[in-house]
């Protein structure tokens, strides 16, 4: 145990002095016994409150276009591949959507995320998008952040100049899993649009949904992708089997297993933003108290894309409670 505790501290003193951790030093830190799971979210925290201080980062979501997306992505109650009975409807009004990210912005949220359930935008539909956000920026002034599937380099440069902060495209989950998770794109047509995001000067939003039926060495690749890419944001889901997909039977992961997850992506990424995302509420008793202490420094509150969530101020109560700030 003292040998685990040591290479714990080595590892965290390597974050806090710059040198950062290997691949190999993630890989032993995910493996550590489940005893000492505990230290390890304490080490994460520390480095969570020196490079982040105590400040959590909160979203809003908007699924702008719902349902029917023409990707057979295993998890997801949005593929017109699977009978879930989720509603359907296009792009609202500009109108609609600016009451909502006004709400959002009154109810505290920092950010503000258009989501919209498709491969990629249409030509149309892209136009329909940045009126919204032309909208929101003139009515609002909250951060609009973006996640509209594939992109190209001239959407991408659009949405930079629109002063879109941050575009959201996860991987989903690691390269040696992603086959079976998704077949109608590849893991490399995602890496892509990464890149084309980061070539706008976007800042970049990626991660994955973790307890898919991945191995730990799966979720450790995954970990060890999302390093590599450097990304501003981090976003981490936990599955909520729906019903009629083809992992509606899928188990719960071991909350253990959540917690390493969350733990060792921030020895990897010290300075971004990790957010607890879709089913906190769902997967975990305390509705990520737990997490927000053992590496993660944001939220999504208000609800999900196709599932509601808590009350944001159930959630500003939860954060001020241990003793954070949003």
């Amino acid at each position: 145990m003292n040998n685990v505790l040591e290479f714990i501290r080595e590892c965290q003193e390597n974050v806090f002095s710059g040198i950062g951790i290997t691949s190999q030093d993630a890989e032993k830190l995910f493996n550590i016994p489940d005893e000492n799971v505990p230290d390890l979210a304490k080490a994460a925290n520390q480095i969570t409150r020196d490079f982040n201080g105590k400040k959590v980062d909160v979203e809003q979501l908007n699924n702008i276009k719902k349902n029917a997306c023409s990707e057979d992505c295993s998890f997801c109650g949005q593929s017109a591949f699977f009978d879930t009975g989720i509603e359907t409807y296009q792009l609202p009004s500009a109108e609609e959507v600016v009451i909502k990210a006004k709400k959002a912005k009154d109810e505290g949220a920092e950010s503000y995320c258009l989501v919209a359930a498709w491969r990629e935008p249409s030509t149309r539909d892209f136009d329909k998008v940045c009126n919204i956000i032309k909208e929101i920026n003139d009515k609002v002034g909250i951060n609009v952040e973006c996640s509209l599937g594939f992109l190209t380099p001239e959407q991408a440069k659009k949405l930079k100049e629109l002063n879109v902060k941050r575009y959201n495209h996860n991987l989903e989950t690691s390269k040696s899993k992603f086959s079976e998770i998704c077949t109608t794109h590849t893991y490399d047509d995602r890496l892509k649009t990464l890149q084309i995001v980061r070539n706008a000067g976007l800042e970049l939003c990626t991660g994955g949904i973790i307890g898919l039926g991945e191995t730990r060495k799966q979720r450790i690749e995954l970990a060890n992708e999302l390093a590599a890419l450097y990304p501003e944001e981090v976003t981490i889901n936990i599955l909520v089997p729906v019903p009629g997909t083809p992992l509606e039977l899928q188990v719960k992961l071991e909350n253990s297993e959540i917690v390493r997850m969350f733990s060792v992506i921030r020895f990897l990424l010290p300075e971004s933003v990790i957010k607890i995302s879709g089913g906190r509420e769902t997967n975990l008793t305390d509705s990520g108290e737990q997490l927000l202490q053992s590496g993660a420094n944001g939220i999504i509150t208000s609800g999900y894309l196709t599932m509601g969530g808590n009350e944001s101020e159930k959630d500003f109560n939860m954060i001020k409670k241990i003793g954070l700030e949003a």
